[in-house]
This record gives structure tokens, C-alpha cells and sequence, in this order.
């Protein structure tokens, strides 16, 4: 496979076309960013970190019977995936309130929920990414109703089977962040990456946090923290 021009640059990640015209070349890059790009820093060490966890997060959804557009691990930066058409759309599932939802609606940090909440957010960094409803979705034509449902039951398949994941590794998954698009033929498949940029993740007992609000909250440094996930997910990168 041969890596070609640049399609894309975002604020985690780079994309190229490749020889196969159906699949991606991604590149994850060392910067880390806070309050919707305002705050940026470069860290060393961060994109092998996510691009690392990612590729096993997502073989284990795999082995789960749960497919997306994941093609496999390139280096410690680089992957391959396949071409998709992305949902402006950006579906959150919260198991334990947490950030926003706790300021929107006033309820203490930490707070388990008596099932899994699934939120819509329209993805546009100009407007910050604001919180959508399914009325909204419709209005906009961002997706069908069927396609709205589908997405609301992916997501909570990739709960369950996460949940499963991070709990047997001591870790308690608050919330997470997902991103779908439409393959050539028209399927559905999850998207984007899952790492500690895209999850809450407390470890349990203590409830330290082991994700990117210790860049938000300038409560630590990301790449012990991220080391220590990849370190329980994959015990052979344990130092």
C-alpha cells in the first residue's frame, strides 16, 4: 500500500488517500487540546499512545462481533482504515454523570445512572459542538430516522462490550465519545478512534482519572496516564 496526498488534518489526527481507493492512511499526532481547540499543547509520546490503544480497543470490538473501520495497525502512529461517509454527528453514552451533564442538569459528579444515557451532539467546532435532539437530527437532515435508531443501538452495543473490557481491567468507563460514517455499500460502522481523548475513565476504588481530563483540569501529566491504560489493556507493553 502506498501512502498518497493529505484529505485531511484535524486537531488528533492526519489523513491520506492511499493506492486502494476504499481505505485511509491515519497518522496520530502529539497534540493534545482543551476546550474545543482553544487550548493546544504538543506532547511527546501522545499519538502512539492513542493510535496504540485504539487498534486494540477496536480488535477486541472485533472479536466481539462488533465491526468498524478499523483495517489494521501500520506502527506505533500509523493505521489503516476503511473509507467512510461520517455522520456530522457525534453520539456520547454516559454511564456515570460527569462533566456536562453534570453541569447541565445540576447533578453531583459520580452519580452511577439507572441506565445507559445516549446523547446526540452536532460536530462543529465553530458552534462548539453544541447538544442536539432527535428533532434536531431530522431537521437538519444529518440522519434518517432509522439511521438515528441504528446509531443508538450500536452505541449501546459498544457500551456493553466496553464496559466488559475496562471493568475487567479495574477501570470504570463513565463516558465515552463515538463517531459513525456509511461504508461504500451503505453500512453503518463505528468510526474515529476510542482512547482515553474520547473516554472517561476512572480507575476503580480511588476514582483517579485516567483519561484526558488530567490535561482539561492541569491535574497531572497525559502520558503516564495513557501508558497505564495501554499497560492494562495490553500486559506485553507493561514496564
Amino acid at each position: 500500500m502506498i501512502k498518497g496526498q493529505l484529505l485531511y488534518e484535524g486537531k488528533a489526527k492526519a489523513l491520506y488517500t492511499t493506492s486502494d481507493k476504499d481505505q485511509l492512511w491515519v497518522e496520530y499526532k502529539d497534540q493534545a487540546t482543551a476546550g474545543n481547540g482553544e487550548r493546544k499543547e504538543t506532547i511527546a509520546g501522545k499519538g502512539q499512545l492513542n493510535n496504540q490503544i485504539t487498534s486494540t480497543v477496536f480488535e477486541y470490538l472485533l472479536s466481539e462481533g462488533i465491526p468498524s473501520h478499523f483495517v489494521k495497525k501500520l506502527s506505533d502512529t500509523e493505521q489503516v482504515i476503511k473509507k467512510v461517509d461520517m455522520f456530522s454527528l457525534e453520539v456520547v453514552v454516559r454511564n456515570v454523570t460527569a462533566g456536562s451533564f453534570s453541569r447541565r442538569l445540576g447533578v453531583e459528579e459520580g452519580t452511577q445512572l439507572d441506565f445507559p444515557v445516549v446523547e446526540f451532539y452536532l460536530k462543529e467546532d465553530e458552534l462548539n459542538d453544541p447538544f442536539i435532539n432527535e428533532d434536531h437530527i431530522k431537521v437538519l437532515k444529518l440522519a434518517t430516522d432509522s439511521e438515528v435508531s441504528e446509531l443508538k443501538e450500536k452505541a449501546l452495543e459498544v457500551n456493553g462490550a466496553l464496559k466488559k473490557l475496562f471493568d475487567s481491567i479495574g477501570i470504570t468507563l463513565i463516558d465515552f465519545k463515538l463517531e459513525f460514517g456509511k461504508d461504500s455499500e451503505g453500512a453503518i460502522l463505528l468510526a474515529d478512534e476510542i482512547s482515553p481523548d474520547t473516554c472517561r475513565l476512572w480507575e476503580k476504588n480511588t476514582n483517579n482519572r485516567l483519561d484526558k481530563d488530567v490535561f482539561r483540569q492541569q491535574t497531572g501529566d497525559i502520558v503516564p496516564v495513557y501508558q497505564e491504560v495501554l499497560n492494562r489493556l495490553t500486559p506485553s507493553h507493561a514496564r
